[in-house]
């Protein structure tokens, strides 16, 4: 046979054979193409779908938790559609050999050792957004800046500055992708995903914006007067706001009549029932007392010198409400009984009101800024208790005929006393003993002209 002849034969023989070839492999994955190392030669794209479908079977059920502390969000496998793209991996597998390029073809078909694809493991990415949007509405706290706005000798705007805090969606994400990336390697299918919060520093903090010292908030005093009558409610709110935003200079003793002024219907204040003579009577200022007995409580937790203090004679049930005990009170009638206290810091201390007209509560908030002081209130007793007398009825012609209206409530007579100690370090700053000696008082009720 002649060279060419046999030439001839050779190339007829490949044609057959490559014929044969590609009719085995009409519709079908060419030989060594695997993926992730599981052969498919000769299986159909349809072969390589359902194989990885069924992969995705358990991925439906697996849990993933976002949480920081008590706060959760929660996806399901199932809802993020979690798994392989069997889709994918059974086109990829089958384009091998058939870029429409013959020569590149053949390489990959006969020459090429094995191809191993890497299976696209793949979520629907909103559902993890849309839980963290959700999780951040939860602990995301805005920052904020400082405000301070000096007018007239009184602070007339302030603010604290705060941090803020946020959630680290980025890393979140991270660490949500290193997680589901392990999964097929690691079928564990509850994952906890621990939610990064980093702190948001204000761009202006309350040092920065006053030149007083003022930085933190160093005590507060609260109270409530539920029960109280409309014009007493009035008086306790106008009163308060006499003192929101006075500042107390270092070395300065504090006078309440001094800062709250004249207390009168001139300035403002409206008739309340006030105890004058042993009686319950209409007179301008009535729940003056209510201001000045939170202010006190205020002194006293941020561990000021209490210069003056005079108690009522009277146990006053608004006192004693909010889980108080009775002598924590401070009665003020000017100009003869006032309550003061000292600023012995070396910072400005602001004083800012809060007066909740709807719950009848009270607030003050000293700002300044603290030295590490310390007060404690102990050994409060209450002892020597004395029944209240009988009931006391009283006419008054501004009520409806028949009308009967309490305006005073039974209390028993005692005395009262607690510990004041304040310390720094090692150091005894006050060292007192406040006492109270209250009258027994009446339950009193006015009426209406008798029909």
């Amino acid at each position: 046979m002649s060279v060419a002849l046999g030439f001839l034969v050779l190339i007829l023989a490949g044609a057959v054979g490559l014929g044969v070839f590609e009719q085995q492999y009409n519709g079908k994955i060419y030989p060594n193409v695997t993926i992730d190392g599981v052969s498919f030669g000769g299986k159909t794209p349809a072969d390589v779908e359902a194989y990885w479908q069924s992969q995705n079977i358990p991925f439906a059920s697996a849990v993933f938790e976002f949480k920081f502390e008590d706060k959760v969000a929660t996806v399901s496998g199932a809802d993020m559609d979690l798994g392989y793209d069997a889709t994918l991996s059974a086109t990829q597998a089958y384009a091998i050999g058939r870029s429409g390029h013959w020569l590149s073809d053949a390489v990959m078909k006969f020459f090429h050792g094995p191809t191993n694809l890497t299976p696209y493991f793949r979520w629907k990415t909103d559902l993890v957004d849309t839980a963290l949007q959700n999780l951040s509405q939860d602990i995301d706290i805005p920052v904020q800046d400082a405000l301070f706005h000096f007018e007239n000798g009184r602070v007339t705007a302030f603010r604290l500055s705060k941090d803020g805090r946020a959630v680290n969606k980025m890393e979140t994400r991270n660490r949500f992708n290193a997680a589901v990336a392990a999964l097929p390697h690691a079928p564990i299918f509850h994952i906890i995903v621990s939610v990064p919060v980093d702190t948001v520093k204000p761009a202006v903090t309350t040092a920065q914006v006053n030149s007083y010292g003022i930085k933190e908030l160093i005590a507060t005093g609260y109270s409530e007067f539920q029960g109280s009558i409309p014009g007493r409610i009035h008086n306790v709110e106008l009163a308060a706001s006499r003192l929101n935003g006075v500042l107390i200079p270092p070395g300065e003793t504090f006078s309440f009549d001094n800062a709250v002024g004249d207390i009168s219907a001139a300035t403002g204040y409206q008739s309340a029932y006030i105890i004058k003579e042993g009686h319950t009577v209409l007179g301008d200022g009535g729940g003056v007392c209510q201001v000045s007995t939170t202010l006190f409580r205020a002194a006293l937790n941020a561990g000021l010198p209490i210069v003056e203090r005079h108690a009522h004679a009277y146990r006053v049930h608004y006192y004693e409400e909010g889980g108080f005990k009775a002598g924590l009170d401070a009665t003020v009638f000017s100009p003869s009984v006032d309550l003061k206290f000292k600023n012995d810091t070396a910072s400005y201390i602001l004083i800012q009101t809060k007066t909740d007209t709807t719950n009848l509560t009270l607030t003050f908030e000293l700002y300044g800024t603290s030295d590490g002081r310390s007060a404690v209130i102990s050994n409060q007793v209450v002892y020597g208790q004395v029944a209240p007398p009988p009931d006391l009825y009283q006419d008054d012609p501004t009520l409806p005929p028949g009308k009967i209206k309490q305006v005073d409530f039974a209390a028993w007579g005692a005395k009262a006393s607690f510990q004041y100690t304040v310390t720094r370090g090692g150091e005894v700053l006050e060292n007192q003993t406040f006492t109270s000696n209250f009258q027994p008082w009446q339950a009193v009720y006015l009426r209406g002209p008798q029909v």
